[in-house]
């Protein structure tokens, strides 16, 4: 049985981030993010205009990084809605699974890394809007 879930359910996260002169850095392991990485992709050359997402996740958990630029993530849990602007490579989008989730309003050069729970299988993705509703 799956535990209903909502958008208040995802979470910004910082990034521990070490300053230095010659440049920041910034570190991702142990218990930054709430599950651990089997996946690692990034979405970049957007054209303008464009979308991505446009599905949900069964059981996958996502973190999302604007490592350059800025887009927005909107979330939906079928009933609430939440759009989390993205634009800071020291902070992170935890999105948990049976959250709708679209991805809009890409800056010129942006770069969105994903880390994921899982590897692909496109079993777990439900890229029908109404058959997201009826789950």
């Amino acid at each position: 049985m799956t535990i209903k879930k909502y958008v208040t359910d995802c979470e910004l996260i910082a990034i521990p981030k070490i300053p230095d002169t010659r440049g920041n850095l910034s570190v991702i392991e142990k218990d930054v993010i709430p599950f651990e990485v089997k996946r690692v992709y990034y979405l970049y050359d957007v054209p303008a205009g464009a979308e991505r997402g446009g599905h949900a996740h069964i059981q996958q958990k996502e973190f999302l990084i604007a490592l350059s630029g800025s887009f927005d993530v909107i979330l939906n849990d079928g009933t609430n809605t939440k759009t989390v602007t993205l634009n800071k490579p020291f902070e992170g989008l935890f999105i948990t699974e049976s959250i709708w989730r679209e991805l809009k309003n890409f800056s010129s050069g942006s770069v969105c890394l994903v880390l994921a729970s899982d590897v692909f299988e496109e079993s777990d993705y439900i890229r029908d809007y109404q058959e997201f509703l009826s789950k």
